[in-house]
């Protein structure tokens, strides 16, 4: 079993947390260029061969992959890198906005830290792994929309303009998408990693 770090954002986060959301998905890196190993054509070609799992950069099933997300150290610790700060120090997640953890204390959040840089013992959530496939990113159903987590009526959703609740989950989902990979970023279809996972706990320390 391989255990790999994985980012997600604040909204994504709580969507884990809730238990919504049990599906990823992450460009397949290449899969755009008609020259190299993942061009589009031998993509379509294999899609549906079991030998993805095993060089998915986000693991094959039975893998872990721990969550890094935005978060704050204590203000003490506002000028030390995230590896000089002592595992076990109190932090706060921004996903979670009145949550400390890490023990009592009288602390105060300092600076916002980006997700890519959260320490292993820092981080909460651990996910499993369940099933790797690769698709087309507009394959996406609409039971598979809802697993990403999405819901019509979120405020991502409605301070994009998307409609609200006149939306079904696989629009819900393309505009999320849009908002996190840019313009025309659902037009252009990507292949994609399409992961299940599912929540397991470890003891690593850190309550949620």
């Amino acid at each position: 079993m391989k255990k790999r770090p994985i980012l997600f954002s604040a909204p994504m986060v709580r969507a884990i947390l809730a238990g919504s959301k049990t599906q990823t998905r992450r460009v397949l890196k290449g899969s755009t260029e008609h020259r190299g190993p993942y061009n589009p054509a031998y993509v379509e070609a294999h899609r549906n061969s079991a030998g993805w799992a095993t060089i998915c950069p986000y693991g094959a099933p039975g893998d872990r992959l721990w969550v890094r997300e935005a978060y704050r150290f204590d203000r003490q610790f506002d000028a030390l890198t995230p590896r000089r700060v002592p595992p076990g120090s109190p932090f706060f997640m921004e996903a979670s906005l009145a949550d400390w953890l890490g023990g009592p204390h009288d602390g105060e959040p300092g600076k916002l830290r980006p997700s890519m840089f959260m320490p292993r013992w820092a981080s909460r959530i651990t996910l499993e792994v369940t099933e790797v496939r690769v698709e087309r990113l507009q394959d996406i159903s609409e039971a598979d929309a809802l697993a990403e987590g999405v819901w019509t009526g979120q405020p991502e959703m409605l301070a994009a303009g998307a409609g609200g609740m006149n939306l079904n989950h696989r629009s819900a989902y393309a505009s999320l998408w849009e908002q996190i990979n840019g313009p025309a970023s659902w037009d252009a279809n990507p292949w994609v990693w399409a992961i299940s996972f599912k929540r397991v706990h470890e003891n690593t320390g850190v309550s949620s």
